[in-house]
């Protein structure tokens, strides 16, 4: 696993981006990527049960799951880090996007 985890394993809470940053992979403008990229890295997330971490956060101390993938009806019913949130396992902490200028800071 790349990084360190989006749950804080002191006190059970997951870290989920309240908004889309600036860059998102999600964001329909965003040209970044190879065409079915986006897709292709969501079906990987959904089909591990997994997450795509926001790419601001992936290396800070504090990643969290990305907006867009959280708001993809079945990202978030599939990801097991939300999933025990909802069981009430686990507390979901919502975080703003760092912007470019407080990431580039982390790195």
């Amino acid at each position: 696993m790349r990084g360190k985890s989006v749950v804080d394993p002191a006190t059970g809470v997951v870290r989920q981006c309240a908004d889309l940053c600036v860059t998102c992979i999600y964001r329909p403008e965003n040209l970044a990527l190879m065409p079915g990229r986006v897709q292709q890295l969501t079906r990987s997330a959904i089909d591990n049960e997994m997450h795509i971490v926001c790419h601001h956060t992936l290396d800070t101390p504090a990643p969290a799951i990305c907006a867009g993938f959280a708001r993809h009806p079945v990202g978030a019913a599939r990801c097991l880090a939300l999933r025990l949130v909802r069981a009430g396992g686990l507390t979901l902490q919502l975080i703003a996007p760092p912007s470019t200028e407080e990431e580039e800071t982390h790195r």
